[in-house]
C-alpha cells in the first residue's frame, strides 16, 4: 500500500483528543469519565459535549488496567457450604451493584494455601478492593495486599488491629444466647460439640457457652465433645458417641455448626430417641441447610447479609477517600436466636 494511503477506517478518537478539543488536561477528561464528582459541573458538561461530538468510546478494560480502577471487588470466604458465607456474598453483591461495582467470589475451602492463591489472583487482576473472611490470622497477606494499593476489609475475624476495617458478628454472644436458651428450657446437662478451636469464631462461641453455664452455679452441667472437623460427617460420629452413652447421655446438645447439629439429630432419631423430648439439639450458625428436614433446627442467626453490606460500604469509603481521608472502623453486629422444633417441640 502506498505511503499515506488510507485504509478506509478512520482513526478512533482518544482521551487525548477529547482533552485537547475541550481545552482541559487528560487527567480532567479522565475524571469526567471515572470520577465526575471531582470535576466542576461546567467542565463535565463541556467534556461530555466533546465526547459526543467526537464519538469517543473508551476501551473500558484498558482504561481500568491503566488507572487501576476496575470497579470490581473481590471476596474470599472459607466455603460456600455454610450459608453464612452465602449470605455475606448476597449482602455484599447487593450494595456493590447499587454503587456500580461488580463482585468476584472465591472459596478457600478452609485451606490457607488456597486462600493465598485466590488473594494473589485478585491482586494480579487489579481489583479495586478486597474483602476477606478468614478463619485464622491472615495479617501477612493483608499487609501485602495493602502495599500493592488494595484496600482490604476483614469479615468474621478480629485481628486486634485497628489499621484495617473489620466487620464482625458477636460470636461470643452467639454461644451465650444458644446456651441460655437451653438453660431456660430447664435442661440440666449440656454437651457442647465442636473442634478446630484455632478458628476464632469457634473459640469465641465456646467462651459464650461457658459464660452462660457458669451463671447457673452448678445447676447445669457442661461437657465438651471434640470433633476433627465441623462438617456433617463429624457430627454423625459425635451423634453415635452420644447414643452410646445410654443413661449418661446429656439432655441437650449444642453444636458449634448447624451441619454438625443436623447430623447429630439423624443419629439420635435412628437410635429411637426423641428430639427434643429426650435430647434438645441446637446449632450455632443458622445454615439454611438446617432450616427444613424432619425436625427444623433451632440456631443463632449470624447476620450474614448485614455483614456483607457493611463490608462493601467500608471498602468503598476507603477506595474513595484513600488512607488519609478514611477512618478505619470496626462494625459489630448482634446475633439473635431463631427457635425451631429441635428445642421447642412441634407447635
Amino acid at each position: 500500500m502506498p505511503n499515506g494511503a488510507r485504509t478506509g477506517r478512520s482513526k478512533r478518537p482518544t482521551i487525548e483528543d477529547v482533552a485537547a478539543r475541550a481545552g482541559v488536561s487528560v487527567g480532567t477528561a479522565s475524571n469526567v469519565l471515572n470520577h465526575p464528582h471531582k470535576v466542576a459541573p461546567a467542565t463535565v458538561a463541556k467534556v461530555t459535549s466533546v465526547i459526543a461530538e467526537l464519538g469517543f468510546s473508551r476501551n473500558s478494560i484498558a482504561s481500568a488496567l491503566a488507572s487501576g480502577d476496575t470497579r470490581t471487588l473481590g471476596l474470599v470466604v472459607v466455603n460456600f457450604r455454610n450459608s453464612l458465607f452465602v449470605d455475606i456474598a448476597r449482602g455484599a453483591q447487593r450494595v456493590a451493584r447499587e454503587r456500580g461495582f461488580a463482585l468476584q467470589l472465591a472459596s478457600s475451602e478452609g485451606e490457607v494455601d488456597q486462600q493465598e492463591a485466590h488473594l494473589d489472583l485478585f491482586d494480579s487482576a487489579r481489583v479495586s478492593g478486597l474483602m476477606l473472611a478468614p478463619m485464622q490470622n491472615s495479617r501477612p497477606a493483608i499487609d501485602r495486599l495493602r502495599r500493592h494499593g488494595r484496600p482490604v476489609v476483614v469479615l468474621n475475624y478480629d485481628s486486634g488491629s485497628r489499621d484495617v476495617c473489620t466487620v464482625l458478628v458477636d460470636n461470643e454472644q452467639a454461644g451465650y444466647l444458644a446456651a441460655r436458651h437451653l438453660i431456660e428450657l430447664g435442661r440440666e446437662s449440656i454437651a457442647f460439640v465442636a473442634g478446630r478451636y484455632e478458628f476464632q469464631p469457634v473459640a469465641l462461641r465456646r467462651q459464650g457457652v461457658r459464660r452462660a453455664v457458669a451463671e447457673t452455679g452448678e445447676a447445669v452441667r457442661l461437657s465438651e465433645l471434640s470433633a476433627e472437623a465441623l462438617e456433617a460427617p463429624d457430627g454423625a460420629v459425635v451423634g453415635q458417641r452420644l447414643v452410646a452413652l445410654g443413661s449418661e447421655r446429656p439432655d441437650a446438645v449444642l453444636a458449634v455448626t448447624d451441619l454438625m447439629a443436623i447430623a447429630i439429630i439423624s443419629e439420635l432419631l435412628a437410635a429411637g430417641l426423641s428430639v427434643p423430648g429426650d435430647v434438645a439439639v441446637l446449632g450455632c450458625d443458622h445454615n439454611s441447610a438446617a432450616w427444613g428436614g424432619a425436625i427444623p433446627l433451632t440456631s443463632v442467626s449470624m447476620e450474614g447479609e448485614g455483614m456483607g453490606a457493611a463490608a462493601v460500604r467500608l471498602l468503598l469509603d476507603e477506595i474513595e477517600h484513600g488512607d488519609e481521608g478514611h477512618h478505619h472502623r470496626e462494625v459489630l453486629l448482634a446475633p439473635h436466636l431463631v427457635v425451631r422444633e429441635s428445642t421447642a417441640g412441634r407447635a
